[in-house]
């Protein structure tokens, strides 16, 4: 059974090194490696490297993709920008946890398909590029990937009910494309996703008159020490760190003050969002079952009326058809038919076609080719 495994690795603060790079190269003579980025895919055998470490050492986020099923998403940022115990709260398990490593903090999500069905039209490229930017939306406050690891991990765990959720952050309900490509990635329940988003106060990002305002109000030692950091390139994620200084001080970005839910909770919530949503879908598919058959039964009536028209007409095309000798012909002509014996019933007027029909079965009672078709098209006298 052919295999495929796809593993991409992102530097995003820093490039790598050429000796860096050269050290990876041991990893893989196959992989593409470049100063931010290092890809490799496997149709057999396994990558040599553990992930793991090199997040530890090298990268900034990292991707994995296999064709059994199994989804790993990585990202690793600062200390300074994310609080170790605050990751941790919302990543306490297997399938979504947090650890430690030097001056980072790495938040590990991983997804197995529980089905263990293949798929086998996969391809990784590009899909890390449409997840890394909610990176920069953590660094700067942005909590709301952490919550979709909480709830990737309701999901994919078997916890206790009574399990409380972490506080929920804003704007829950309107995720932005690199968040939902990440919940897409995850395979996270949209339907859980929907039910923990009413617990969501609306987003409320800063506009540019009132981050102006702010900044206004920084002391000038602050934002001497601030411009300073940005001309020497001494904070790589120094824009990150303002914005999540203006939502502290602003509350803007806060989860609601609503009691918490428990797991138990939105999971029975997103059960009746699930079955009102298939409810739903299977009205409207009833609904649409139904037009297309009162379509199609008001299209036949018409092409009756036509054939009603003419009926000699038709009957005079039904001997030509036959009269070809050739399959597709008489396959043309048992359909005329059956529209002929359509017509005489919708028309309570059968004793014609059935008079008719016993004449040209008798007179073509040596094709038993054209016989065969009429008794299979319920054409018997």
């Amino acid at each position: 059974m052919s295999e495929y495994q796809y593993y991409e690795f992102g530097a995003v603060d820093r490039p790598l090194t050429a000796g860096e790079q050269a050290e990876l190269r041991s990893l893989s003579t196959r992989a593409d490696i470049t100063a931010t980025s290092f890809v490799n895919t496997y149709q057999w055998g396994d990558f040599k490297g553990d992930p793991r470490k090199l997040m530890a050492r090298y990268f900034d986020a990292h991707l994995y993709l296999a064709n059994w099923g199994t989804r790993q998403l990585m990202l690793r940022l600062p200390k300074d920008v994310l609080d170790s115990a605050t990751a941790a709260h919302y990543c306490p398990g297997d399938s979504a946890s947090a650890r430690t490593t030097g001056k980072h903090v790495i938040i590990d999500l991983r997804s197995e398909d529980e089905d263990g069905t293949y798929e086998w039209d996969l391809d990784g490229r590009g899909l890390l590029a449409s997840i890394v930017p909610v990176r920069a939306g953590l660094a700067a406050g942005d909590l709301r990937l952490l919550y979709l690891g909480w709830l990737h991990y309701v999901q994919m765990e078997d916890i206790a009910d009574d399990e409380p959720e972490p506080p929920v952050p804003a704007g829950l309900g309107t995720l932005d494309a690199p968040l939902t490509a990440v919940a897409e990635f995850l395979r996270i329940d949209p339907d859980l996703i929907v039910a923990a988003a009413a617990g969501s106060a609306p987003a409320d990002e800063p506009t540019a008159a009132q981050l102006r305002t702010w900044v206004v109000g920084l002391p000038a030692r602050e934002k001497d020490a601030i411009l300073t950091d940005l001309i020497t390139g001494g904070g790589s994620h120094l824009r990150s760190q303002l914005l999540r200084r203006y939502r502290d001080a602003h509350h803007t970005g806060a989860s609601t003050t609503k009691a918490a839910r428990t797991a138990g909770e939105l999971l029975a919530t997103a059960a009746d969002l699930r079955a009102e949503r298939e409810r739903r879908d299977a009205e409207r598919r009833e609904r649409d079952r139904v037009r297309r058959e009162r379509s199609a039964a008001a299209a036949r009536q018409r092409h009756l009326d036509t054939i009603a028209s003419d009926q000699p007409a038709a009957w005079q095309r039904v001997d030509e058809l036959i009269a070809t000798k050739k399959p597709r012909e008489y396959d043309s002509a048992v359909q005329l038919l059956v529209d002929l014996r359509d017509l005489g019933e919708r028309d309570a007027d059968t004793a014609l076609f059935r008079d008719r029909l016993a004449e040209l079965r008798a007179a073509h009672a040596r094709k038993p080719s054209l016989l065969e078709r009429l008794n299979l098209a319920g054409l018997d006298t």
